[in-house]
């Protein structure tokens, strides 16, 4: 009875807290995706020339994700959200499932209790909170790629890489993780990935030419598309030096950045390559810090990397950065006037960012890629 009290209580502190987000966010971009799968199917209209009425805001993804989203033109908007919503829910526990359910099983916790706290915690999570209501394809898109690398990357299997692929065929953002296949060297994923994603990208040039054009040409550098560079919510490398008085030198201070930490990134995975999990941790990472755009609901590629610190070596530093994020904490530096220490708390993901890329523990794993390691290191 108290393991089901405090699932009870922490059910209902989930659903609050994502219902208090959802009065704030309102699903805003599934209207976004219905309004140009709508305008697109429905309309015969370009679909990259919709803008949702009253905003700057349109539909940024590649051709080939407005083929996988058509079926929206079946539902109303409602069901569009409903769908989205559950998506989000389900693969958010079925990622944690994969996460922790094997730590689970070595500590002897009661399996059912644990994992539905884990997969509480999880949704509580504000990154996950702010993909359900904004109904988001962030979680999607991580199940996607964490299933391809855990089940497929980790157990040699010759289709490893078509997930990562196709992650990056819908949102181009994941094609870090080709990046990822190709310093630690393993030639084959990363052409089967390669493989994937030139084949779904040619599929939609080939069913949509002049949407596929028009994006490749134009959409994909229109940056005034996805909002502004230093509003509070892009926790990147480059929206903290947006939010900056450098204006002259920002771009070539952001390459700089770039570099450095691709560099240590590509240091410690490639000194740690038969870890994938940990792969999997630091290169989410390296994708929310490098990204020139990375809003705090793209920041769920973070979650590997809490899960491994938190399970495996470094708890004060997961437990600190999964409460300060969740915590809504960075938002009092949105409006003005701002409280002190705004380069700190206006940058509070991209601070812990670094701190995971640095300090996430990785170490050798059994051939299975799932279990638990055979050593943890710095």
């Amino acid at each position: 009875m108290k393991q089901k009290a405090i699932v009870a209580v922490l059910v209902l502190i989930t659903v609050t807290l994502i219902v208090v987000s959802g009065l704030r966010n309102t699903w805003f971009d599934s209207r976004v995706y219905y309004g140009a799968i709508v305008y697109w199917f429905r309309d015969g209209g370009m679909v990259y020339d919709f803008l949702r009425p009253g905003t700057p805001y349109g539909f940024t993804y590649p051709p080939f994700a407005g083929l996988i989203m058509s079926p929206m033109t079946l539902l109303p908007l409602f069901g569009v959200m409903t769908v989205a919503t559950v998506m989000t829910v389900v693969t958010t526990a079925l990622l944690t499932y994969w996460l922790v359910g094997p730590e689970i099983e070595r500590r002897g916790w009661t399996p059912r209790f644990a994992l539905a706290v884990a997969v509480c915690l999880a949704l509580a999570f504000e990154p996950v909170r702010e993909t359900i209501t904004f109904g988001q394809v962030n979680t999607l898109l991580l199940a996607l790629v964490a299933g391809d690398m855990l089940f497929g990357l980790a157990r040699g299997r010759k289709w490893a890489g078509v997930g990562i692929g196709l992650a990056t065929a819908i949102k181009l953002t994941p094609g870090v993780f080709i990046l990822y296949l190709l310093v630690t060297r393993r030639w084959r994923a990363a052409a089967t990935a390669i493989g994937a994603a030139a084949g779904a990208t040619l599929l939609a040039g080939a069913v949509f030419p002049d949407e596929s054009r028009e994006f490749w040409t134009s959409a994909l550098w229109d940056t005034n598309r996805v909002g502004p560079l230093y509003y509070l919510s892009n926790q990147s490398e480059r929206g903290l030096l947006a939010r900056l008085p450098i204006d002259t030198i920002e771009s070539r201070v952001w390459l700089a950045c770039v570099l450095a930490t691709l560099a240590l990134w590509a240091w410690r995975v490639s000194a740690h390559r038969d870890d994938v999990l940990g792969g999997l941790a630091l290169t989410g990472i390296l994708g929310c810090l490098i990204s020139p755009v990375t809003w705090i609901h793209h920041c769920v590629w973070l979650i590997p990397a809490l899960a491994r610190c938190i399970l495996l070596g470094r708890p004060y530093l997961g437990w600190s950065a999964y409460l300060l994020m969740t915590s809504h904490v960075t938002w009092l530096w949105e409006a003005r006037p701002r409280p002190p220490l705004e380069l700190i708390g206006g940058n509070t993901y991209v601070w812990l960012s670094l701190a995971l890329l640095i300090r996430t523990p990785l170490g050798a794993r059994r051939p299975s890629g799932v279990h638990e390691p055979d050593k943890i290191t710095v």
